[in-house]
């Protein structure tokens, strides 16, 4: 269908930062490629919108205030652009795009991410729920999100997998650039283990540090574990770690040396430099009842500058990492295998590692999600319906 028109309602977009961010704003990048895209996102969305996407914004808390304002704006709007599909960034606005899509005749999808699909608070059950199954399609980003959505009494011939995607990088980072970077950070000739994400429980670094960490550091004793990220702010039903909780246990343990904490980073060059700086991704994700990891887009990014990831093969990690191709894949919550893993990936000529990963990393990169997710929404959806 040419041209068609797609209204995007989500809260996790940039300024916000996190996966969930940087995958919304791609889709509403790559489907403005072939359709009139519009989005309805929080307070400060607009200043970094895609270049072809027009954006309302909503103020992002009280939670309860975003709701109500991007389901009446997004019912105001359908029925003014009169969309042949709305999107729902995340279970948490499925409720919307369906009044969206109900007033305006479109077609309403929601693209689910795991833990928007496992929530268990009796209000959600009551109320999001229904409209997640209401909804003529259920985009999920891994194979275990489509299996939770499954459970929610989503029909099976709704549900579709389309995986996040990644920026494939031009060409690596300068020998100059890579030494930089280690000057910044403090991080001299060390071997690096790098973490890229928010420190919540969920994210598991505390635990990993504790459990981990000594035996690699006994094996390697060179090695930093140097972590990209920090406590999110506005993140909903997640609990944190805070640095203080970590280097806590990190001089309990007697590694308090081998941690350096470098922060949030947004600009795509320097994080650029922390993948392609380090020797080894550590993802030590925690299987928590009702908070999966929905996929682990840092896994595939990692794998995009040639770093193989080591992970527990929870959630939807074992879509994001494949075994002995772009990491090593452990049981979850064994530590000490999660350690040996480790060790010998940075053992491991890492030649072979990066051309491995950087060969996986190819099948996500944004282009293709961006057809898939296209083709997915337009399943359905007539030159004949939006006179």
């Amino acid at each position: 269908m040419p041209n068609p028109r797609i209204l995007i309602i989500t809260r996790n977009l940039p300024p916000l930062v996190g996966g969930m961010e940087r995958l919304n704003w791609h889709i509403a990048d790559e489907l403005s490629r072939q359709a009139q895209v519009q989005l309805i996102g929080p307070q400060g969305s607009a200043a970094h919108r895609p270049a072809a996407v027009p954006v309302m914004e909503a103020p992002l808390r009280p939670l309860p205030r975003f709701l109500l304002t991007t389901a009446w704006q997004a019912v105001a709007l359908a029925r003014r652009f009169k969309p042949h599909i709305v999107l729902a960034g995340s279970g948490l606005t499925a409720p919307a795009a369906w009044l969206a899509a109900r007033a305006s005749g479109a077609r309403a999808h929601v693209y689910l991410h795991g833990l928007d699909a496992a929530v268990q608070h009796p209000v959600y059950r009551a109320l999001w729920h229904p409209a997640i199954r209401r909804m003529d399609g259920v985009i999920a980003n891994s194979r275990p999100t489509a299996e939770l959505a499954r459970s929610l009494g989503v029909a099976s011939d709704k549900i579709r997998i389309v995986h996040p995607g990644v920026t494939l990088p031009a060409a690596p980072q300068s020998a100059a650039a890579l030494q930089a970077f280690r000057q910044r950070h403090q991080l001299g000739d060390k071997r690096l283990l790098l973490s890229v994400g928010r420190l919540t429980t969920r994210k598991g670094l505390r635990e990993f540090v504790q459990h981990a960490l000594p035996a690699i550091v006994r094996a390697a004793p060179d090695t930093l574990l140097a972590m990209v990220g920090d406590a999110p702010a506005d993140a909903l039903h997640a609990s944190v770690q805070t640095r203080t909780s970590i280097q806590a246990v990190a001089d309990a343990m007697g590694i308090g040396e081998h941690l350096r904490f470098l922060g949030v980073i947004t600009d795509p060059l320097e994080l650029a430099c922390a993948y392609e700086s380090a020797t080894l991704h550590i993802f030590p994700v925690r299987q928590l009842p009702g908070d999966p990891e929905g996929f682990g887009m840092v896994a595939i990014e990692a794998a995009a500058h040639g770093l193989p990831t080591v992970a527990f093969a929870t959630g939807g990690i074992v879509d994001a990492v494949a075994e002995g191709q772009s990491g090593r894949l452990v049981a979850p919550g064994d530590y000490a295998a999660l350690a040996q893993a480790a060790v010998r990936v940075l053992v491991d000529s890492p030649g072979a590692w990066q051309t491995r990963a950087s060969a996986f990393a190819v099948q996500f990169a944004w282009q293709g999600m961006g057809q898939k997710l296209r083709d997915i929404l337009q399943d359905g959806v007539t030159p004949q319906s939006k006179d």
